[in-house]
């Protein structure tokens, strides 16, 4: 097998057919990783029509962008997606391979790593060089404490949260080349229905500011009034588990351990205890806000501004001099 070289990104695309935001947050992180490491970054995307986006990346710093552009890749299947990438990653064994913390990264990269031998960290939120070794760290036990781990195999993979790294200006044009891979003739997998949810708001993972609610809100008409606030602010709304257990927000919106982990600029949390499901999942928010009427609600250890008091005698004026603030 050839000696590891290289940092890896793996891209994905959103709406418009846009490169997201956490890919090019992980290639502006792939760029420092590969300046100290002497590396070059590769970006490597895959889908079907992809070639666009594939020369849009280009021009965010990578050294070059590998696309594979396939019928087969319209939607995500793992089965597709390891069998055209394991060939070319044993071809070309990278030094890092990275992906976000997203429902693919989290999906594909286990199966990944499995079939590359390959160690595996998941839901990083840094990641240093320290001599010869990259050093990877996440928060553990619930968000209760971070661990710094190294991998013991000379390929190291991993899934970064979003906000990590910082997307670079775009600049001029790196070479944009066809991968060499044959995508599977067939997968195990079919798909028996696909829902797509509309939705104006920002993604949630990418969203600068979070209004979460949970179970205090006590029903639908409390999370109206907190999409009415994430609009005044350009952001996304997110739950609790209770929440979205009882029907009143969707589950795409839930932050926490078994929902998405986020890591905006501001999260308001609104009529939120503090569980440690719940903490882990928001805890490297840059400021968090909390409104709660229990004065001993453990999410006042870790906001940054807390408000006691009914969520709705507070909102109603919170909205008011969110708007005067704004417009001002």
């Amino acid at each position: 097998m050839a000696d590891t070289q290289g940092i890896y990104i793996l891209a994905e695309i959103g709406e418009a057919e846009k490169p997201t935001a956490v890919t090019l947050e992980l290639i502006g992180l792939g760029r420092d990783l590969a300046s100290r490491l002497g590396e070059r970054v590769s970006t490597l995307v895959l889908g079907a029509g992809v070639r666009e986006a594939a020369q849009e990346l280009a021009l965010y710093g990578p050294d070059e962008v590998l696309f594979l552009d396939d019928p087969a890749l319209s939607r995500y299947d793992p089965e597709l997606y390891v069998g055209a990438l394991v060939p070319f990653l044993e071809s070309r064994p990278p030094r890092v391979l990275l992906a976000g913390h997203t429902s693919l990264g989290q999906d594909l990269f286990p199966r990944l790593a499995f079939s590359l031998d390959c160690g595996l960290v998941t839901d990083c939120v840094a990641l240093e060089v320290d001599g010869g070794d990259i050093l990877l760290t996440r928060p553990i036990y619930g968000g209760n404490a971070i661990a710094t781990q190294k991998v013991g195999t000379s390929k190291v993979m991993a899934t970064v949260r979003a906000r990590v790294g910082e997307a670079p200006q775009p600049s001029s044009a790196a070479a944009v080349t066809p991968l060499e891979t044959a995508v599977p003739a067939s997968s195990r997998l079919s798909l028996k229905e696909r829902e797509v949810l509309q939705s104006r708001e920002c993604p949630l993972e990418e969203a600068p500011v979070v209004v979460s609610g949970g179970r205090g809100m006590g029903g639908e008409d409390g999370f109206a009034q907190l999409t009415e606030i994430a609009g005044i602010l350009s952001g996304a709304v997110g739950a609790s588990r209770p929440p979205v257990d009882s029907g009143w927000a969707a589950s795409t919106c839930q932050v926490g351990i078994t929902g998405k982990v986020v890591a905006p600029d501001i999260y308001i949390a609104v009529a939120i205890s503090g569980s440690t499901q719940h903490l882990s999942g928001m805890g490297e928010s840059g400021k968090i806000v909390a409104i709660n009427k229990d004065p001993d609600a453990y999410i006042f250890k870790v906001a940054d501004y807390g408000v006691v008091g009914d969520w709705r005698q507070v909102l109603p004026s919170f909205s008011a001099a969110l708007r005067e603030i704004m417009q001002e």
